[in-house]
């Protein structure tokens, strides 16, 4: 009964580690998209300057390209990756057109 109890509290309390660590890397991720939002606001601003469209079509395919050969060699399921940077995109999108259209009124 007592090696069920230990074996039980070793697995809570890796349990708790482990998702340490998960809480630690969403930090991270979240940091690193804010970070990432930076720059594309400035990208977004600098195609509204000079009258760019908010979207790039063969940078994203090659963004694509190059974000499921990076899932695959970190053994991470390619589909999932592109539907990821999917969202961000069209939310980088989305941003580039409000700034343009903030500065075209």
């Amino acid at each position: 009964m007592d090696e069920n109890r230990d074996d039980r509290t070793r697995a809570v309390e890796r349990l708790q580690e482990l998702r340490g660590s998960i809480d630690n890397i969403d930090a991270s991720l979240v940091h690193l998209l804010a970070e990432r939002f930076k720059l594309t606001e400035r990208v977004g601003e600098l195609k509204a300057e000079h009258g760019l469209p908010p979207a790039d079509e063969s940078r994203e395919a090659r963004q694509v390209a190059r974000l499921r050969e990076l899932a695959e060699e970190s053994h991470l399921d390619p589909e999932f990756a592109e539907k990821f940077l999917a969202f961000i995109v069209a939310e980088v999108i989305r941003r580039h057109e409000r700034i343009a259209e903030a500065r075209e009124s």
